[in-house]
């Protein structure tokens, strides 16, 4: 277990942080300890699911949680990438030009409906998602840090979507569904909602630098040869797999050790243990695979399954 005391960062920070976004979210927990997992990770989520299901919910409430400086961004088929970036106003009364930050310029980004709007205009933040920085007319401005994008997207089949690029999925270190919740989870909401959105009621439980601390403590979690090991045995089989076109990244490798380094810091524990990346392989992994002759719709569901034979078939080390 982690110190406590030799620790700047305790991991009752983690838990009330989890706690506090669970309770405006019922029946949200694997969700919510998934897109914590990213965040001490330092990386991204894509929230996938039908209207209504609360995806917009679960981003709001973990930027009032934090603390942090939040913008929303409502992906639309007219964005254009200035829309999220900013760009050069020219001024008249100076004859100067100044620059007008865009949304992305904030701890944490929510950008809604992400597959409604043009891959032109979503390509515009994969620069900020990879280096935290982004170019506008040949100069580089860095972003604020922490740095946290928590992107939602409708099914693809629902009309007037764009489906994200393969390039673009690989910048999230997540993708989750967030799933209907069962019937008696469903009238403890009800009855939550009497008065108003519990989301509006949360309170910061912490902040930008207590998150940046955190996720330095993620860094020096201990990873075994032996768990590096079955990672990687994980990998290759999925660049082997029949039934896949596409295997595995580098990338992605790196994204899934780095998540279970954070998923073993939210165990309260200094290094990671199997069922951390048994975890995580389907939601680290799911969205960086391609299955043959899988249309849109059913890809997801079948990469799962594909993901689920491959864990069955590899050596669990002791």
């Amino acid at each position: 277990m982690i110190n406590q005391q030799d620790s700047p960062v305790t991991t009752e920070t983690i838990s009330t942080l989890v706690a506090n976004v669970e309770s405006a979210l019922l029946g949200k927990e694997r969700a919510v300890r998934l897109s914590v997992v990213a965040l001490l990770a330092g990386g991204h989520v894509l929230l996938e699911d039908a209207p209504g299901l609360g995806k917009t919910s679960l981003a709001r409430a973990l930027a009032r949680s934090l603390g942090c400086e939040f913008n929303r961004l409502q992906c639309t088929p007219d964005l254009l990438p200035s829309d999220i970036v900013g760009s050069n106003v020219y001024l008249p009364n100076t004859g100067e030009f100044e620059f007008r930050p865009g949304p992305v310029f904030a701890h944490v980004l929510l950008a809604d409906e992400i597959n409604r709007t043009t891959p032109r205009t979503q390509s515009a933040l994969l620069e900020a998602m990879s280096e935290h920085q982004v170019s506008v007319e040949g100069e580089t401005r860095a972003l604020p840090s922490p740095f946290f994008v928590i992107a939602t997207q409708n099914p693809f089949e629902f009309e007037g979507t764009y489906p994200l690029p393969e390039n673009q999925l690989d910048r999230f270190m997540v993708c989750l569904d967030v799933g209907y919740p069962d019937y008696d989870t469903e009238r403890d909401i009800l009855t939550r909602h009497r008065s108003g959105d519990p989301v509006e009621t949360l309170k910061a439980v912490t902040d930008g630098e207590t998150i940046l601390q955190l996720q330095e403590q993620v860094a020096a979690i201990r990873v075994d040869d032996a768990i590096s090991e079955y990672l990687l045995a994980i990998v290759h089989a999925s660049r082997e797999h029949a039934e896949l076109s596409l295997g595995v990244s580098t990338r992605g490798a790196l994204t899934l050790y780095r998540a279970a380094q954070a998923m073993a810091l939210l165990g309260g524990r200094e290094y990671v243990i199997p069922d951390d990346i048994k975890e995580l392989v389907i939601p680290v992994l799911g969205h960086r695979i391609v299955c043959r002759g899988s249309s849109s719709e059913g890809q997801r569901h079948k990469s799962g399954e594909v993901l689920e034979g491959i864990l069955a078939s590899v050596s669990i080390p002791v």
